[in-house]
């Protein structure tokens, strides 16, 4: 199933870098068709409607590539600050897609605050990881992971629009996780590097 949703997301890019590109009527029909075509076999796999796929995808024009989501932990010992999240009552550290214009670390910081009421200041890039090859649910975009390991540095604990829970939570007895966001792994990962900052950053 992996296979297939990476060979129509891949479809699907093409085509929307054609469409970008082509000036020619006869192609951009061609194109539509592909992308079409390539939008109901995401749905298939992933479990979204095509229609709901074309749209998310064509908000953006050119060439396609990766999304960057960015994660940011938090730790105190052996526990980690854990937001919940509305969409799925599930929970994960901080974060979301990147904005244009804003660095790494200032989309991250932005995140935090807005979704537990905590100021923070990054530590460490702790990995870059391509969704693809860490045991996540399927989802419609190819996304990239940048996870931080970050430190509080003010604020108490506020809900948001996004999120309706936050609270620290020992490593060894962690609530559900919301794993298209994050993963246990991930932040074992995380607290490995935040016991040991001078660990390289792994990526892929």
């Amino acid at each position: 199933m992996s296979n297939l949703l990476d060979q129509a997301r891949r479809l699907l890019a093409v085509a929307q870098t054609g469409l970008h590109y082509t000036r020619n009527k006869f192609e951009r029909e061609r194109y539509e068709e592909v992308a079409q075509i390539a939008a109901g076999l995401i749905g298939n796999a992933a479990l979204y409607d095509s229609q709901q796929i074309r749209t998310a995808w064509l908000l953006e024009d050119g060439y396609t590539t990766p999304k960057i989501d960015v994660r940011g932990a938090m730790f105190r010992d052996n526990e980690v600050l854990l937001v919940r999240e509305r969409s799925d009552g599930k929970w994960t550290v901080p974060g979301g897609f990147a904005d244009v214009n804003e660095s790494p670390s200032v989309s991250i910081l932005k995140e935090i605050e807005q979704e537990s009421g905590y100021t923070a200041r990054v530590l460490k890039l702790a990995a870059v990881h391509d969704r693809n090859l860490h045991n996540y649910p399927p989802f419609m975009f190819h996304l990239w992971k940048l996870l931080f390991v970050c430190e509080i540095t003010g604020g108490t604990p506020r809900l948001s629009n996004e999120t309706d829970g936050v609270d620290f939570f020992p490593l060894e007895k962690l609530p559900e996780l919301s794993t298209g966001r994050i993963t246990a792994a991930q932040l074992q990962l995380l607290h490995r590097h935040y016991l040991e900052p001078g660990l390289a950053t792994e990526f892929d």
